[in-house]
């Protein structure tokens, strides 16, 4: 196969695209019963889940796989003949994918730093797309994905497969109702493990990936390798990932924006902590983890009349000492992940993606609610009426959900150096605005760190800045330093267009 420029490739696609916005309706001039040739881009652990959700569906036909790693395209390839009875086309280049004429539409699990110009490529190309979380890797790609997809009139989804749940429309319509009372902050938590990645080091790329089209549009380090697994863990590394901010954040600030109504990017966002804890862990006070984004982190947004706080603990999270939010997620063990709601009157705490329970003030169940939803099924389903309002969730509120994990990286990248006290970091915490009880929650993030024996007098947390943010024109007005990290440096033929120029 013939590798594809980037030049060459977007010359194509364009007239590609052309010929699909003018006739916006028609998919590959098939009739309504016809199945949509989908492509799977990225086909890993996430990967793997979208294989079975196209397959599931008799709507859809997967006509291509795009893998970068040769071992894991060819176990794909294989599990896709043998459910489907035919056998996909394998790209190692996405552009060649999105050339071919039998696929209609595509589905992306990459790495983050792919997401959004894999998007981007397909649109241009004519296809619809169904884009993991978060959407982007930083904010101006998500404002880019946003006017690719109105400018081509494609149908674009973002898998915050939530707001397909039952279960949460449910809960909204209560609590829209009054159910909880007057509701005007929510609390999204990652309480989650993550043990360290490994040493810093310098290890070997797998034979079987090819690493330069993996890089993309990240930087192309030499080929050499800092962590010591190549799959998944580039998660805790900035320039591949957003760390569990970035990860498990999209779901839960998502959740908390959908609930409390709000449509727009925070004004202000402040973060603190830091990648805390592996030396105790060890019991190495020289251990240095291969990770660069944070594993302990408490972000504040602002919305002037609604506030938000996302809680990321990756240390021990048994034996917790948060006797609230024990009781509202009914043990002191194990992870948590969710969000809280909190109301004059009472609590609504999503618990799971298809599981939501309504607390009173004393901690008594008021109501509960159950139900899944098929968000890969809401996205055919959009494909076939080409009706944007038919999805769950537009790429627009994926752009505004990933954004809270870029404006919270951004503070905490900001203040990554500016290591304080934790009489400093509680008296700085304290002044910010917030409508949460800013000092009980930093309190109870410094107990965490205690408990897990982590020394915050030897391993102090990072303060990052309180940052004003401009949510129209998407920069921030006082500091051209943190405006400059809502993009990145591209490289080659792998540069994420600017919105103005998709």
């Amino acid at each position: 196969m013939s590798k594809l420029t980037r030049r060459s490739f977007v010359g194509q696609s364009l007239v590609a695209a052309g010929a699909f916005a003018a006739a916006p309706g028609i998919l590959r001039a098939q009739g309504a019963n016809d199945k949509i040739g989908m492509a799977v881009v990225g086909c890993g652990g996430r990967g793997g889940s979208h294989i079975g959700g196209w397959l599931s569906d008799p709507r859809t036909h997967i006509t291509a796989i795009v893998e970068v790693d040769e071992k894991k395209s060819a176990e794909r390839a294989k599990q896709i003949e043998d459910k489907q009875g035919t056998r996909p086309t394998v790209y190692r280049d996405m552009r060649e994918a999105f050339a071919d004429k039998s696929v209609d539409a595509i589905s992306t699990a990459t790495p983050n730093h792919w997401h959004a110009l894999c998007g981007v490529w397909a649109m241009q190309a004519g296809k619809d797309a169904y884009i993991e979380k978060p959407v982007c890797h930083n904010i101006a790609e998500g404002s880019a994905l946003i006017a690719a997809a109105r400018k081509y009139e494609r149908i674009c989804q973002v898998g915050t497969q939530s707001r397909s749940s039952s279960a949460l429309h449910d809960a909204f319509k209560f609590l829209n109702e009054g159910g909880i009372g007057d509701v005007n902050f929510a609390r999204g938590l990652c309480y989650k493990r993550r043990k360290s990645i490994g040493a810093l080091g310098d290890y070997p790329i797998p034979s079987e990936v090819d690493f330069d089209l993996w890089s993309g549009p990240a930087q192309y380090t030499d080929p050499k390798l800092t962590r010591k697994g190549f799959h998944y863990d580039w998660h805790w590394q900035r320039a591949y990932g957003n760390g569990d901010l970035g990860n498990q954040g999209p779901h839960q600030t998502d959740i908390a924006r959908w609930g409390l109504g709000i449509d727009a990017h925070p004004m202000t966002i402040m973060s603190y902590g830091g990648r805390l804890g592996y030396q105790a862990e060890r019991k190495d006070p020289s251990y240095v983890d291969a990770g660069d984004t944070a594993n302990t982190e408490v972000t504040i947004y602002d919305y002037g009349d609604k506030s938000i706080v996302f809680e990321t603990r990756g240390l021990g999270v048994d034996n917790s000492a948060d006797e609230e939010l024990n009781k509202l997620f009914g043990s002191d063990k194990g992870n948590k992940i969710g969000v809280v709601f909190y109301g004059s009157e009472g609590y609504l705490v999503q618990r799971t993606y298809s599981n939501c329970i309504a607390y009173d003030k004393e901690f008594n169940k008021i109501k509960e609610f159950n139900g899944g939803g098929d968000h890969f099924g809401n996205f055919i389903d959009a494909v076939k009426s080409r009706e944007v309002s038919d999805l769950n969730a537009d790429v627009r509120e994926g752009h505004l959900s990933a954004g809270m994990s870029h404006l919270g990286n951004i503070s905490y990248y900001l203040g990554e150096n500016n290591k304080v006290s934790v009489s400093e970091a509680r008296e700085a915490v304290l002044g910010i605005r917030s409508l949460d009880d800013n000092g009980k929650t930093f309190d109870r993030t410094v107990q965490h760190l205690k408990d897990n024996e982590h020394d915050l007098a030897k391993y102090p947390m990072s303060l990052g800045p309180l940052l004003k943010f401009d949510p129209e024109k998407e920069i921030f007005p006082e500091s051209k330093e943190a405006t400059a990290l809502c993009t990145r440096e591209y490289r080659g033929e792998y540069v994420c267009p600017k919105a103005a120029d998709v």
